[in-house]
């Protein structure tokens, strides 16, 4: 059977922007048969995210991140469906998620390597398990537990960068639901920001491309910020954490306006900044959602009833077709998703009755 993939066609270089032409999608024939313990799966969705652009280089800068290889097929967060199966834990008709999806119509995996998923769980949005229901959600929910320290009623003020993205978007209103008072979102566009007030219940929301951030920070955080969700590092983090309280806290999920840099993870601050870190005593450890893994199953229950009651609104940016998935990358990379940037590859034959 001919199906089609994508593979890594070119290194963007570490300090160059990735585009879409690092990217090539070819055909390539899936053996007839499977080999027992092996499941064939069809892919619905799949998901691309900033980490990425790490596997983009020769060198990840990360011992847990393997980089892709150039003419190789690349690989992510997928959800599919099983069309055959041997393997016992899986039947025809299953669907299934796993972290190293390839990006691939078709594909034939080991069955150890996938994970069956519910999709009562997500009221049948199976590609929620690619973002809210699933890695993202985790991130956003375990880390501010590790690592926000919130004290429900205890006035705290917590502040999110690339507050519209797929952890970002997340994070402000499980800080809400986890009990502080006070939540603002810096974003990219007025579209953002408006999106971040009026449908996700930000209190505030500063657009760092046209408003001044200290000003505003000052303005809608009247008391210091006392949890900080970082996912972009750079300049925008200096400016928030000039502002934060003593004793406060720095959740550490991404740093997205480095990842096109040659720098070390997580990256330093500069020397100023770093003194009113270590001077107020603001926690900023490393965060890695993959060690929390035994907290994945009570977080996913959590997550889907929050969902449920429609206590967690989930955003999504949705594109067709695997031929676009190089576009999505470049697009996402660029802050051109709101939510959780998808990639549909094909549509669900038919969903179970939920």
């Amino acid at each position: 059977m001919i199906v089609q993939r994508v593979v890594l066609n070119s290194r963007p270089g570490k300090n160059g922007n990735p585009v879409a032409e690092n990217f090539r999608v070819e055909e390539v024939n899936l053996p007839d048969n499977i080999n027992e313990g092996q499941v064939q799966v069809r892919t619905l969705y799949l998901s691309v995210d900033p980490y990425m652009r790490c596997k983009m280089n020769e060198d990840t800068g990360s011992d847990y991140l393997a980089p892709w290889q150039l003419s190789q097929v690349v690989d992510g967060g997928g959800v599919g469906i099983v069309e055959e199966s041997r393997h016992s834990h899986f039947t025809k008709g299953d669907f299934v998620t796993s972290f190293y999806w390839p990006w691939q119509t078709k594909v034939i995996l080991d069955g150890n390597s996938l994970e069956k998923v519910d999709p009562r769980l997500v009221d049948g949005h199976l590609s929620y398990f690619l973002g809210a229901i699933g890695l993202c959600g985790l991130t956003s929910l375990i880390g501010i537990q590790e690592k926000g320290h919130i004290t429900a009623g205890s006035n705290q003020t917590m502040v999110v960068s690339g507050a519209a993205g797929a952890c970002g978007s997340l994070a402000g209103q499980i800080g809400h639901l986890l009990g502080c008072s006070r939540v603002v979102g810096i974003c990219g566009t007025q579209e953002k920001c408006l999106l971040l007030t009026t449908e996700l219940g930000f209190d505030g929301a500063i657009n760092y491309k046209k408003e001044n951030v200290a000003e505003q920070l000052r303005e809608l955080c009247p008391a210091g910020v006392d949890i900080y969700f970082d996912n972009v590092g750079g300049d925008i983090s200096n400016t928030v954490i000039s502002q934060m309280n003593q004793n406060s806290h720095i959740i550490l999920c991404g740093q997205i306006s480095q990842y096109n840099k040659d720098v070390p993870y997580p990256p330093p601050l500069p020397p100023a900044v770093e003194a009113i870190q270590k001077e107020r005593n603001i926690t900023r450890e490393r965060f890695m959602v993959l060690n929390y893994k035994d907290k994945f199953e009570s977080g996913i229950l959590q997550l889907s009833q929050w969902f449920k009651e429609g206590k967690l609104k989930v955003k999504e940016t949705m594109i067709n077709g695997l031929e676009n998935m190089g576009a999505a990358f470049q697009s996402m990379m660029a802050g051109g998703n709101i939510g959780k940037q998808i990639v549909c590859i094909s549509e669900e034959a038919s969903l179970p009755s939920l």
